[in-house]
C-alpha cells in the first residue's frame, strides 16, 4: 500500500511539473543567445588552453632533449629518437583535445557568422535554418573531425616543425664525428658506413634504424602535406580560431 502511494505521488508530481518557460520576446531571445554565446566561448577557451599546454610541453621536451643530446659527445643519439616518440605521444593527446575544441569552435563560429555578423552587416541571402546545426549538436553532441584529421591539423600547425628540428639534430648527431667521440680531430664524415655504425641502437644495426626513421618521417610528411576537406574557416589566409 505504501509503495502504491509513493508511486502515485511521484506520478502526480511529475504530471504537475511544468517545463521551464521559453523566451517569448525578441529581447528575451537576444539575452538568451548572449548568455549561451558566453558559455560556449568559455568552454572553447578552456579547451584552447589545454591544447596550448600540450604544445608548450612538446616544445619544452624538444628543447631539453636537444640540450642533452648535442651538449656532450658522450650522449647517445637514442635520446633524440626517444624525443620523437614523446612528441608523437603529445601529438596524440593534443589531437584528442582538439576534437573537443572543434565542437565548441564550430558552434561559436556559426553564431558569429549567422547571428552577430548579421546584426552588424545584414545580408539578404542568409540561410534561415542557420541555428538548426547548433540545435542538433546540442541535442546529440558528436565529433566533427576524425582522430587522424585532428592529428593532421595539429601536425601542420605546430608539430611538423618540432619533428623537423629533431630530425636535423639526429642527422647532425650521427654524422658529425665531434658529436660522437670527444677529442676526435675529424671534422666531417667520409663514409656511409660511419653513419650507419653511429646510427646503431643497442642490438639493432644502423641501417634498419635509418630505414625505420625514414619511413616514420615519410608518414609525417604525408600527414603534413595532405589536405583534408576543410571548411571555409580553414581556407588559406583566414584566421584560424
Amino acid at each position: 500500500m505504501a509503495t502504491e502511494l509513493t508511486t502515485s505521488h511521484l506520478l502526480g508530481s511529475a504530471a504537475d511539473r511544468k517545463p521551464p518557460p521559453m523566451p517569448a520576446t525578441t529581447g528575451e531571445i537576444t539575452n538568451t543567445l548572449t548568455h549561451y554565446y558566453r558559455g560556449e566561448l568559455g568552454r572553447m577557451t578552456s579547451w584552447r588552453d589545454r591544447i596550448d599546454r600540450t604544445s608548450n610541453w612538446a616544445i619544452t621536451v624538444v628543447a631539453a632533449l636537444l640540450s642533452v643530446s648535442l651538449s656532450s659527445p658522450t650522449s647517445h643519439h637514442g635520446v633524440l629518437l626517444f624525443g620523437m616518440m614523446l612528441i608523437t605521444l603529445l601529438l596524440m593527446i593534443e589531437a584528442r583535445r582538439y576534437r573537443f575544441f572543434d565542437v565548441y569552435r564550430a558552434r561559436i563560429r556559426q553564431l558569429e557568422r549567422s547571428y552577430f555578423a548579421q546584426i552588424l552587416a545584414p545580408e539578404a541571402d542568409l540561410n534561415p535554418d542557420w541555428a538548426l546545426s547548433i540545435a542538433k549538436s546540442l541535442r546529440a553532441p558528436r565529433f566533427l573531425l576524425s582522430y587522424f584529421e585532428a592529428m593532421q591539423r595539429r601536425l601542420r600547425r605546430n608539430y611538423c616543425w618540432m619533428y623537423a628540428i629533431l630530425l636535423l639534430a639526429w642527422i647532425l648527431k650521427i654524422s658529425t664525428p665531434r658529436l660522437q667521440t670527444e677529442g676526435t680531430p675529424q671534422e666531417f664524415v667520409h663514409s656511409w658506413s660511419y653513419i650507419a655504425d653511429n646510427a646503431a641502437l643497442g642490438p639493432i644495426p644502423g641501417w634498419p634504424v635509418i630505414v625505420i626513421v625514414a619511413v616514420f618521417y615519410a608518414v609525417i610528411l604525408y600527414g603534413a602535406l595532405r589536405r583534408g576537406p576543410d571548411d571555409g574557416d580553414f581556407a588559406h589566409g583566414e584566421a584560424h580560431v
